[in-house]
């Protein structure tokens, strides 16, 4: 996998084969932008680079969504100070939340995980529409290996906005990994679904093609995976991973005769 960038930066295509590792910071296909100035993120951040509070605290900061638990009246204190902040220091809140979720994607970028998460749940915590927020969680749980939050977070970006073909391409690259550790069939459909569909949006995803030809020489279905392939080759050759090309060949000569 690589590190995407959802909407105008940059776009790292790194294939996460040998077949099925682990999880590994820079593997993903995510988002980043890059804002000259970050003097509004700490102006906006009560007590965040002092570590003011209890540890829990601390570490409540940095859990998906601030861990969907009951707020203490630290939490809900701090809060309405950072609101109160952010409403001194844009325009609107819209702003403010796209202002904190693209410096999660560039603090993401640098592998600092835990400052990312809590710059994305800041832009949660301002604009619960930010697809950008769950997509950058889903990021952070998946380059720390914790998949089956990394489904959660993606999915509940994908609820928002049901025609990102590269978010779909993402949560279906976790469901494959997740099929992978857990052998749980469903979660091979729900790949295979969410990157037909990703398809359809988007027919000239090369990602998306290299990830159905896994997809399809897992399920042993060599002459779709070639199929993939060949499509991803025909949009964007440096998009197809030799591993899994060895690895298919092994299985079945390229029907075509282009790769020997």
């Amino acid at each position: 996998m690589s590190i995407r960038i959802p909407h105008n930066s940059f776009l790292l295509i790194v294939a996460f084969l040998p077949l099925w590792t682990m999880a590994q910071p820079g593997q993903f296909i995510s988002s980043a932008r890059s804002v000259s100035s970050t003097s509004r993120d700490k102006a906006a951040l009560p007590g965040d680079a002092s570590g003011v509070g209890a540890e829990s605290a601390q570490a409540t900061r940095v859990m998906p969504l601030f861990g969907e638990r009951a707020k203490s009246g630290e939490q809900i204190e701090f809060e309405i100070n950072f609101l109160n902040d952010c409403d001194q220091n844009f325009s609107n809140r819209g702003e403010a939340s796209q202002f904190f979720a693209a410096r999660g994607w560039d603090y993401l970028g640098e592998s600092q995980l835990d400052t990312a998460a809590y710059r994305f749940n800041l832009a949660w915590l301002l604009n619960e529409k930010n697809v950008d927020a769950y997509w950058g969680l889903g990021v952070v749980c998946y380059q720390q290996n914790k998949l089956d939050q990394a489904i959660r977070m993606l999915g509940k970006g994908l609820a928002i906005a049901d025609t990102n073909a590269v978010l779909m391409t993402d949560l279906a690259t976790v469901e494959l990994m997740q099929f992978q550790q857990k052998k749980d069939p469903a979660h091979l459909t729900d790949a295979e679904t969410h990157l037909a569909k990703a398809l359809s949006i988007l027919p000239d995803n090369a990602t998306a093609h290299i990830k159905m030809a896994l997809l399809q020489y897992t399920k042993a279905d060599y002459g779709r995976a070639w199929e993939h392939i060949h499509k991803a080759r025909q949009i964007d050759f440096s998009s197809i991973d030799l591993t899994l090309l060895n690895e298919l060949i092994a299985k079945q000569p390229d029907p075509k005769g282009v790769f020997k």
